[in-house]
């Protein structure tokens, strides 16, 4: 596809045709970026995406736009924005350009979507308001964040809206690309814990190569009967705890009460292992100077558990 302009309004700027943009630009990025109002450019052409402005939506057109009526919905009758339009439609090309694996497409599509587009779909749509998170972090929420990137209104000087978008706009990518490769790494844990599962078979300790996120793939194997993890931790060696939830801090197992908040000789002693360096007061993490003394400790934690 020969895209050699990417056409949104002009003037101000809004969470939705920014982090637009952000998408398209990385799939086009020898397309000149257009910001006008300028009715020849804003109906559909050959080499021309429009998106936030046009009032038309129209994918086979190339259009993208929400604020005409009937507006486009979702599936479930939840309003699009020119973001979710845009990613629905070059969503998965732009996983693929990230180099995300195609078996893990369709998830992260989702998930991008669930937990990152709808929201600035709605925000900008008016079907939820940014007070919402409360009067502290309404103002912290990311589309406030970035349209707090706009001109102040009396900078009137010429461009200066289109320079202020200009400078958001790697600022919004940022987050987008940051927020793709964690959900891309998350399924690279995920497959990493899961090969770990097997080798601990029916023991308790989790052994893993690095530190990861594993709790997800832990329920996912249904491996009830681990209670513990250990991993390196740069010359050091971290013994953890397995939270029971995502909104708790209750583990299925806790480190032995003797050690908690304890260091170097004073651990050791209440131990008994050489090697160890440091437990939390919380007794949900533990560090060791190698493996045979972590290995150890996971042990001793264990023994007590059970």
């Amino acid at each position: 596809m020969n895209i050699t302009h990417l056409v949104t309004h002009s003037g101000g700027f809004h969470a939705d045709e920014l982090l637009s943009s952000v998408i398209l630009t990385r799939l086009f990025p020898n397309a000149e970026l257009l910001r006008t109002r300028d009715k020849t450019w804003i109906k559909p052409a050959e080499g021309r995406i429009i998106y936030d402005v046009g009032g038309v939506f129209e994918a086979d057109a190339q259009i993208f736009d929400h604020h005409q009526r009937p507006n486009p919905l979702r599936e479930d009758g939840q309003p699009y924005s020119s973001f979710g339009l845009v990613w629905a439609h070059y969503g998965h090309d732009y996983l693929r350009a990230m180099g995300v694996p195609e078996k893990d497409m369709a998830s992260i599509h989702a998930s991008f979507d669930r937990g990152f587009v709808l929201p600035v779909d709605l925000v900008d749509n008016g079907a939820v308001n940014t007070s919402d998170a409360g009067p502290i972090f309404s103002g912290m929420t990311l589309p406030v964040l970035l349209e707090s990137l706009k001109t102040v209104f009396d900078d009137r000087a010429e461009g200066a809206d289109d320079r202020a978008f200009l400078a958001a706009l790697p600022v919004a990518r940022a987050f987008v690309e940051a927020q793709i490769k964690r959900k891309a790494a998350k399924f690279r844990a995920e497959d990493m814990v899961l090969t770990a599962i097997k080798a601990a078979g029916d023991g308790c300790v989790l052994e893993l190569p690095m530190g990861m996120p594993f709790r997800g793939a832990v329920e996912k194997a249904g491996a009830d009967h681990l209670l513990f993890v250990i991993h390196p931790r740069g010359e050091d060696w971290s013994l953890t705890t397995i939270r029971i939830g995502d909104d708790t801090f209750d583990n299925r197992a806790d480190l032995p009460a003797a050690w908690a908040g304890l260091s170097d000789d004073a651990l050791k002693a209440a131990s008994g292992v050489t090697g160890a360096k440091f437990c939390h007061n919380g007794r949900f993490i533990a560090v060791a100077s190698s493996y045979d003394a972590v290995r150890k400790m996971a042990d001793i934690a264990v023994a007590q558990v059970l």
